[in-house]
C-alpha cells in the first residue's frame, strides 16, 4: 500500500514511542512490583520478628512466664492477621489467641474468601540470656501482607504508569506530526521541482530554508541540475543553430553557382570549379572534425604513445608555425622550456598545440605575439599558450570548449574555423589525464594552461 512521506514518518514515529513506552512501562512495572513485593516480605519478616521479640519480653528471671500481660501481643496479633501460639521450655501453653478468641474457624474462613494465598506456620524458639526459655509458633496466609493499602499503592502505580504511558503518546503523536511536516515539506517542493524540470520547465528552482544540512544540500543539487539543464539545453540549441550554419554556407554557395551554370549565367570555368573544390573541401573538414570529435569522447580513448623529447617537439610545431606568423607580421617566440623526455601520444600532442596555436593566431591584431612557456611542477608538466589578442568575454569563458561554441557572433569568415578546435584540444588533453584551463581579460588576450602528468617511458615499464 503506497502511503505519504508524511504519514509514513508519523507513523513510524508514534509505532516508535507506542514501542518504546509499552517496553518502558513493561519493564518498570515487572521491576517495581518485583521490588514492592520483596519490600513487604521483609516487612513480614520484621513483624515476625517483632512478634517473637514481643514474646521474649513476656518472660521474667524470677517468675519465668508466670502473671504476664498478654494484651499487647494480642493486639498485634489481630492487627497483622497472626495466628500466635507461646509455649515455655517444659512446653505449657503460655499464649494461643485462637483459644482465648474462639476465633479461628472465623479468620481462617474470612482470609480464605480474601483469597490471601496458603497457609504457613513458622516455628521459633524463644531465647533469653542465650538460654532457651520456651518456642513461638506464628501462623499466617502467605499473601496477607498485601494487605488494603499495598493494593491500592501498586494500582495507584498502575495508574499513574497508564496516565504517564497517554501523555507520552500525546506529546510523541505532536511531535512525530511537526518533525514528519518539517522533513516532507522541503522534500515535497524538491520532488515539484523535479517534476517541472522533468516537464522540460528549466526555469523551475528550489527555494527552501531548512535546517538539516542534508535536505540543503539536495535542494542545491537540484538546482544545480537545473542550472546544468538549462546550459545544456542552450547549448544543444546553438550547436544545432551552428551547424545548420556550417552546412548552409558551403552548400548554398554550391548551389547559387550552379544555378548560374545550368542558367548559362555563368561558365564552368577552372576558377569557378576550383571554388567548389574548396567549399567540399570545408565541408568534408568540418565532417571529419565532428567525426574527430565523437571518436575523443568516448570512454575510452586508444592512445599511441612513445617516447619523444617534449622540448624538441614543440620547437618543431613552433618552426613549422611560424611562416603563417610571419605573413601577418605576429611573432611566435619560445619562452621557458624544459629538456625533458616523456611518454606522450605524439601525433595528439602535435594536434594540441596546432589548434592552440591556429586558434591565437586568427585572434591576433597589429604587433600580435604568441609566447609559449613549459614548466615542471612535481609529476606534471605545464604548457602555456599566451597572446596579446582581442581576448574573450567572460560571459563566454564557461562555454570556450563546448563544440561549435564562439564568441564571436558575427562569425567572419576572417577569424574562420567551425568552433569545434577547442572542444577537441580539450578532449585530446583529458584522455592523457590532464586538465586544460583558460584565462582571459576582454581587450588584453587570453592564455591557455595545460596540465598533463609528467609520464616517462621507463615508468611505464
Amino acid at each position: 500500500m503506497k502511503m505519504s512521506l508524511t504519514k509514513k514518518l508519523a507513523f513510524g514515529f508514534i509505532l516508535t514511542v507506542m514501542v518504546s513506552i509499552a517496553i518502558v512501562a513493561i519493564i518498570s512495572n515487572i521491576m517495581i512490583n518485583f521490588r514492592f513485593n520483596e519490600y513487604l516480605i521483609s516487612q513480614q519478616k520484621n513483624k515476625i520478628n517483632n512478634v517473637c521479640k514481643m514474646a521474649e519480653d513476656l518472660y521474667n528471671k524470677d517468675n519465668g512466664f508466670s502473671g504476664t500481660n498478654t494484651d499487647e501481643i494480642k493486639r498485634y496479633a489481630s492487627v497483622e492477621d497472626f495466628l500466635i501460639e507461646i509455649k515455655d521450655a517444659n512446653g505449657n501453653i503460655i499464649f494461643n489467641n485462637n483459644k482465648v478468641d474462639n476465633n479461628m474457624d472465623y479468620m481462617m474462613k474470612s482470609m480464605m474468601e480474601r483469597k490471601m494465598g496458603n497457609y504457613v506456620e513458622i516455628k521459633n524458639n524463644l531465647m533469653k540470656d542465650n538460654k532457651k526459655i520456651g518456642s513461638i509458633v506464628i501462623g499466617y496466609f502467605d499473601k496477607s501482607y498485601i494487605n488494603s493499602d499495598a493494593l491500592n499503592f501498586k494500582i495507584t502505580l498502575n495508574q499513574s504508569f497508564m496516565f504517564s504511558s497517554l501523555i507520552a503518546l500525546f506529546i510523541g503523536f505532536l511531535v512525530s506530526f511537526i518533525f514528519s511536516k518539517q522533513i516532507s515539506k522541503p522534500l515535497i517542493v524538491i520532488n515539484n521541482v523535479a517534476n517541472k524540470i522533468r516537464s522540460g520547465d528549466l526555469n523551475a528552482r528550489c527555494k527552501i530554508k531548512s535546517s538539516t544540512n542534508e535536505i540543503i544540500e539536495l535542494s542545491e543539487s537540484m538546482n544545480y541540475l537545473g542550472d546544468t539543464l538549462k546550459k545544456q539545453e542552450m547549448l544543444r540549441k546553438r550547436s544545432t543553430a551552428d551547424i545548420a550554419h556550417e552546412l548552409r554556407t558551403p552548400l548554398s554557395t554550391l548551389k547559387t553557382h550552379i544555378e548560374a551554370m545550368l542558367d548559362g549565367i555563368w561558365a564552368p570555368t577552372k576558377e569557378r570549379l576550383e571554388s567548389f573544390y574548396e567549399e567540399i573541401e570545408r565541408l568534408i573538414k568540418l565532417v571529419n572534425n565532428l567525426r574527430s570529435l565523437s571518436k575523443l569522447e568516448e570512454v575510452n580513448l586508444n592512445l599511441s604513445r612513445s617516447k619523444f623529447n617534449v622540448k624538441d617537439l614543440v620547437m618543431s610545431i613552433i618552426k613549422n608555425m611560424e611562416s603563417i606568423y610571419n605573413k601577418k607580421n605576429y611573432k611566435l617566440i619560445m619562452g621557458n622550456t624544459i629538456d625533458l623526455e616523456v611518454f606522450w601520444d605524439r601525433d595528439k600532442i602535435i594536434q594540441i598545440m596546432d589548434n592552440l596555436l591556429s586558434n591565437a593566431y586568427k585572434y591576433l591584431e597589429s604587433n600580435g605575439v604568441v609566447k609559449i612557456d613549459m614548466k615542471r611542477e612535481k609529476n606534471n608538466i605545464i604548457i602555456e599558450v599566451e597572446d596579446n589578442g582581442i581576448g574573450i568575454p567572460e560571459k563566454d569563458l564557461p562555454y570556450i570548449f563546448e563544440r561549435f561554441y564562439r564568441s564571436d557572433k558575427s562569425r567572419s569568415r576572417n577569424t574562420g574555423g567551425s568552433g569545434i578546435g577547442l572542444a577537441i584540444t580539450k578532449a585530446l588533453v583529458e584522455a592523457h589525464d590532464g586538465k586544460i584551463e583558460v584565462y582571459s581579460e576582454e581587450g588584453k588576450g587570453t592564455k591557455f594552461v595545460i596540465k598533463m602528468p609528467f609520464m616517462e617511458y621507463s615508468s611505464i615499464l
